[in-house]
C-alpha cells in the first residue's frame, strides 16, 4: 500500500544537503519517490508501506546527519523560531568578537588611515583571542556540518566555510606562534579577522534568509488563521460552545450573524449572506437558505443559521486546500532538476578550482607568497556557496503557488505550476463551467394522444431516477406544477443516450435523436420544433412512450454572466478555445456563438472526451481540460493540464491538476498568469545564482575579491533570491 509522508528536517545548509538526503531516501527499498525541499525544509516521501516504514526513512535522514521534528506543524514552527533566536545570539556574540578584528582590518587601508587604532587591536594573541571562540563555538555548527557531509562521502557549504576559515585562523595561528618564539620577530600579517568576519557574515546572510523563508509560507499560515477556533453545537439539548477539534460530523451548529462557519455543512433552518471571498477569491457575498451547502472559514453575514456538519477535520474544504497548498509548496518543478543536478558535483569541483588557484599563485603569479595564495584560495571557496542554486526554485514555487491560492487557484504541484503558461489550447466542457450548470425547464410539446398532465407525470418519475442535471431541472419544474410523480418498474441510464423506465407499466424513452433511431423510433413529426428549440440554445430531448413519439421537452442553462469576457481574454493572450459537449451541434454552436468560441465539438460520450483531447494533443496541441472535475475525470487526467472549476470538492481536486476556486473562467487565465510570472521569477533566481558562481570565482581567482568580500557576496546571493522570490506575493491580476 502506497503511503505519503512530509518530515520536517534539521540541520540542512545547502542544496547539496537536499541532493544528498534525496538520493539517500530513493536507496530505500520500498521508497517510490523522495523529494527534499532547500526552502520549506521538509522531505516528502512516497512509500510502500508493505517493504518500509516511516521509522526507516527517519533512520536513514539520520545516518546522514540530520534530524527529524516528528511533532505537529505548530510545534515544528516553534521549533524553528527557537532556532532563528539562537542564531540571533550567535550572530551578536560573533559580531561583537569580530568588530574589533574588523576595525583593526579596515585601518590598513591608506583612505582609512585617519582612523584611530589602538596597539592592542594589532596584538596577536589578542586577535587570537577574539577568533578562537568565533571559529570554534560559533563557527562549530560548520565544522559538525562538514564532518557529517564528509563521513557520508558528500560535501556541502559547510566543507567549503570550514575550509576556507580554518585555512585563515591556523595560518594566523602559525604565524603568531612564529613571530613568538621563532627567528622573525617581525609583526606578520595575520588573517584572524579574515576567518571571524567570515563567519559573522554568514551566519548574518543565514538569519536574513531564514527570516526570508519564513515570509514565503505566509500562505499556510494565513490558511490556517482563517479556521474558527470554537464551534456552538446543540449537545444534550443545550447550545454548547466547544474547541472546534471536537465537532463530529451531524452535529447542529448555531451561526451568529458575524461569525465564521466553523465547517462544511448544510444549511437546516434559516438564511443569510456569505463572504466566501477568502475561500473562492470571490467578494460578493453569495445567498444561502436551507438545504444550501456552506464551506468552513466563510462568514455569515447577516442572518441566523442552523446548519448540519457534514464533514470535519482533515475533510473539510479549507483542510483540503491546505493540503493541496502544502503538496504544491513542497514539490519540485522539472526546472530544478539542471540546479539538483550541479549542486550535486558543485563543492568538490569548488574544492579543485581552490586549490589549483593556490598552486597558481604560489607557483607562477606570485611565487613562494604562501600568505597571497592562500588568502585568493580562501576567497574562491567562500564565495562558490551553493545556497542561492538550491533556493532558486523552491522559494518561488512556494510564493507563487501560495499567492495563486489567495486568488482562487490552487496547484496540485509544482511540475504544474511550470506547465501551465505553455498550453495553448484551451477545452471548455459547457454544462457547469461555461454556463451556470443549473437548467430550467422551458418548453413542453405534448404529441398524440396523452394529456400534459400525464406526459409530464411519466416523464418526470423517470427522470427522477437520474442524477443527470438535466434531469434534476425537469423534475424539479413538474414537481413545482404541483404534479405527483409515481413509482418506477424499470429504469435504465445510457450515457450519451438518455434514460428507459418502465412506469405505470408504459415504457418511457426521454433522450437524443440516437436513442430513439437505437430503439427504431420514427420521429420526423418532432424533429422541426426539436431544431427549432436547439437553434435557440436550449437542449430538447425527445420523449417515446411504447414504442412510439409522444412529445419534447426542452431546457436553458444560462450562460455565467462573466464567460463571454473571460473568453475574449483568454483569445487575446493567444491561446484557441475550444467548446466540447455532450450536447447535439444545435444546441451547442448557438451557445458557443454567445459566449465568442469559434470552435465547437459536440455530442461527445463521457468517455470520448479523452479520446478528443487525445487528437488535439496529437496535432501538437498543449492542451488544458477545464471541466467539473468528475464526470471530465478522464479527459482531465489525459489532458496536459487538467482545471477542476467550482467548489473546490476533494473529488474534483483529485481529478485536476489545479483547482479553480471561484468557478469563474477568468481563473483559467488566472492560472495561466501565475504560472508565467512564477517560472518568470524561477528562471530570474537560476541566472542570478549561475550568473553568480560563474562571475564570482573567477574573480576570485585572479585575486580581485578580499576573502570578507567573498563572505558579504555569499551572503548576499542567498539572500536576494529569497527576496526576489517573494515579489511573487505581491502580484496583482491586473494582466
Amino acid at each position: 500500500m502506497l503511503k505519503e509522508v512530509q518530515l520536517p528536517i534539521v540541520g540542512m545548509t545547502c542544496a547539496a544537503c537536499a541532493t544528498r538526503i534525496e538520493k539517500g531516501l530513493n536507496k530505500i527499498t520500498g521508497v517510490e519517490e523522495a523529494n527534499v525541499n532547500l526552502a520549506l525544509e521538509k522531505a516528502t516521501v512516497k512509500f510502500d508501506s508493505e517493504a518500509t516504514n516511516v521509522d526507516q526513512v527517519i533512520h536513514k535522514i539520520q545516518d546522514l546527519g540530520y534530524d527529524v521534528l516528528m511533532e505537529q506543524e505548530e510545534a515544528a514552527i516553534s521549533h524553528r523560531e527557537k532556532e532563528l533566536e539562537k542564531q540571533k545570539g550567535k550572530f551578536i556574540f560573533s559580531l561583537i568578537l569580530s568588530f574589533p578584528l574588523l576595525w583593526a582590518m579596515v585601518s590598513h587601508f591608506e583612505f582609512t588611515s585617519f582612523i584611530y587604532l589602538p596597539d592592542l587591536f594589532m596584538n596577536p594573541w589578542f586577535q587570537f583571542s577574539l577568533a578562537t571562540p568565533v571559529q570554534f563555538i560559533i563557527g562549530k555548527q560548520f565544522y559538525v556540518g562538514a564532518f557529517k557531509a564528509l563521513k557520508n562521502g558528500s560535501a556541502n557549504m559547510d566543507v567549503l566555510v570550514s575550509l576556507g576559515t580554518s585555512a585563515a585562523y591556523f595560518y594566523s595561528l602559525y604565524l603568531s606562534i612564529d613571530a613568538a618564539f621563532g627567528s622573525g620577530g617581525n609583526m606578520p600579517d595575520l588573517y584572524f579577522e579574515t576567518s571571524a568576519v567570515l563567519i559573522t557574515l554568514i551566519i548574518l546572510g543565514k538569519l536574513f534568509e531564514a527570516r526570508a523563508k519564513g515570509r514565503s509560507s505566509e500562505a499556510i499560515k494565513k490558511l490556517m488563521g482563517l479556521q474558527a477556533r470554537t464551534a456552538n453545537v446543540l449537545r444534550d439539548g443545550n447550545e454548547q460552545e466547544i474547541p472546534l477539534e471536537e465537532v463530529m460530523v451531524g452535529d447542529i451548529i448555531y451561526v451568529k450573524p458575524g461569525e465564521k462557519i466553523p465547517v462544511d455543512g448544510e444549511i437546516i433552518e434559516g438564511r443569510s449572506a456569505l463572504d466566501e471571498s477568502m475561500i473562492t477569491g470571490e467578494s460578493v457575498p453569495v445567498d444561502k437558505t436551507v438545504g444550501d451547502p456552506v464551506i468552513g472559514a466563510t462568514i455569515n453575514k447577516n442572518g441566523f443559521l442552523k446548519m448540519k456538519a457534514t464533514k470535519v477535520g482533515k475533510d473539510t474544504a479549507l483542510a483540503q486546500i491546505i493540503k493541496v497548498v502544502e503538496e504544491a509548496q513542497g514539490s519540485k518543478a522539472p526546472i530544478q532538476r539542471l540546479a539538483d543536478k550541479i549542486s550535486a558535483i558543485f563543492v568538490p569541483i569548488v574544492v579543485g578550482i581552490a586549490v589549483a588557484t593556490f598552486l597558481i599563485w604560489f607557483i607562477w603569479v606570485d611565487p613562494g607568497n604562501f600568505a597571497e595564495a592562500l588568502e585568493k584560495m580562501i576567497a574562491v571557496l567562500v564565495i562558490a556557496c551553493p545556497c542561492a542554486l538550491g533556493l532558486a526554485t523552491p522559494t518561488s514555487i512556494m510564493a507563487g503557488s501560495g499567492r495563486a491560492a489567495e486568488f482562487g487557484v490552487l496547484f496540485k504541484g509544482g511540475e504544474h505550476l511550470e506547465m501551465t503558461h505553455r498550453i495553448n489550447t484551451v477545452v471548455l466542457d459547457k454544462t457547469g463551467t461555461v454556463t451556470n450548470g443549473k437548467p430550467q425547464l422551458t418548453d413542453i410539446f405534448v404529441e398524440n394522444d396523452f394529456s400534459e398532465v400525464e406526459f409530464l407525470q411519466l416523464v418526470g418519475s423517470a427522470e427522477k431516477q437520474s442524477e443527470h442535471p438535466l434531469a434534476e431541472a425537469i423534475v424539479s419544474k413538474i414537481t413545482e406544477n404541483g404534479i405527483d410523480l409515481v413509482d418506477v418498474a424499470e429504469f435504465e441510464a445510457i450515457p450519451g443516450y438518455g434514460i428507459r423506465a418502465i412506469v405505470n407499466n408504459h415504457e418511457i424513452l426521454v433522450g437524443t435523436r440516437k436513442l430513439m433511431k437505437k430503439y427504431d423510433i420514427e420521429f420526423e413529426t418532432a424533429a422541426e420544433k426539436m431544431v427549432t428549440l436547439e437553434e435557440s440554445g436550449k437542449t430538447a430531448m425527445l420523449v417515446a412512450i411504447d414504442g412510439k413519439m409522444a412529445g419534447i421537452v426542452a431546457v436553458a442553462d444560462t450562460v455565467k454572466e462573466t464567460s463571454k469576457a473571460a473568453i475574449k481574454k483568454l483569445k487575446d493572450m493567444g491561446l484557441e478555445v475550444i467548446m466540447m459537449t455532450g450536447d447535439n451541434g444545435l444546441t451547442a454552436n448557438a451557445i458557443a456563438k454567445e459566449v465568442g468560441v469559434n470552435a465547437v465539438i459536440a455530442e461527445v460520450l463521457p468517455e470520448g472526451k479523452a479520446a478528443e483531447v487525445k487528437k488535439l494533443q496529437a496535432l501538437g496541441k498543449r492542451v488544458a481540460m477545464v471541466g467539473d472535475g468528475i464526470n471530465d475525470a478522464p479527459a482531465l487526467a489525459i489532458a496536459d493540464i487538467g482545471m477542476a472549476i467550482g467548489t473546490g470538492t476533494d473529488v474534483a481536486m483529485e481529478a485536476a491538476d489545479i483547482t479553480l476556486m471561484r468557478g469563474d473562467l477568468n481563473s483559467i487565465a488566472d492560472a495561466i498568469y501565475m504560472s508565467k510570472k512564477t517560472i518568470q521569477n524561477i528562471k530570474q533566481n537560476l541566472f542570478w545564482a549561475f550568473g553568480y558562481n560563474t562571475l564570482g570565482i573567477p574573480i576570485a581567482a585572479i585575486g580581485l575579491l578580499a576573502p570578507w568580500l567573498a563572505g558579504a557576496a555569499m551572503a548576499f546571493s542567498s539572500v536576494s533570491v529569497v527576496l526576489n522570490a517573494l515579489r511573487l506575493q505581491r502580484v496583482k491580476l491586473d494582466q
